[in-house]
């Protein structure tokens, strides 16, 4: 934590664990202590009570009332980068997260992520409010066409149809 820069983020590799937490109280003191703005951990934390008095924006699989009952070895590559799931995480990538969960995503491809996130935002937001005048979601989408196709020609999907009506939100 000693070399974190003002506003950066502690990743914690547990390798995904879910038989023991891996911090708690006392790791997330010490990260608001040198000006971590969160921690996303791949595994469980524990001390929840005091997490949410602490107030530090933590991620994670859950809360777990037992930590490691074990020491692993360190890997060759710890505090240089973190795995989650298939993703490596390094400084050189940048991380969204909110109550729906992370992204983790290169650094180079982040105005092209954050256009499409808007392109989708809105989208959603508009069917958002035509559902709120009346009209909904299963009419804005044609769907009862979508059923139709489908039964006509089994491998017609539904991101198809949402592609072509221009309601495809997940591309």
């Amino acid at each position: 934590m000693t070399a974190a820069q003002s506003g950066d983020l502690l990743v914690i590799d547990n390798q995904g664990r879910t038989d023991e937490a891996c911090i708690g109280d006392l790791t997330a003191l010490e990260a608001q202590a040198y000006g971590i703005a969160g921690m996303i951990v791949w595994g469980l934390h524990r001390d929840n009570a005091e997490l949410v008095e602490i107030g530090l924006p933590i991620f994670s699989y859950g809360a777990y009332p037992f930590g490691p009952q074990r020491l692993d070895a360190r890997e060759s590559e710890a505090l240089r980068s973190a795995r989650l799931g298939n993703f490596s995480v390094t400084n050189d990538d940048t991380v969204f997260a909110d109550d729906d969960g992370v992204l983790f995503a290169p650094g180079e491809i982040i105005e092209k992520l954050l256009s499409v996130a808007q392109a989708i935002y809105q989208t959603e937001r508009r069917q958002a409010e035509l559902i709120k005048a009346g009209k909904t979601l299963h009419e804005q989408l044609k769907f009862d066409q979508y059923v139709t196709q489908r039964l006509a020609d089994p491998s017609f999907t539904l991101r198809k149809h949402l592609r072509e009506i221009g309601g495809a939100i997940e591309e």
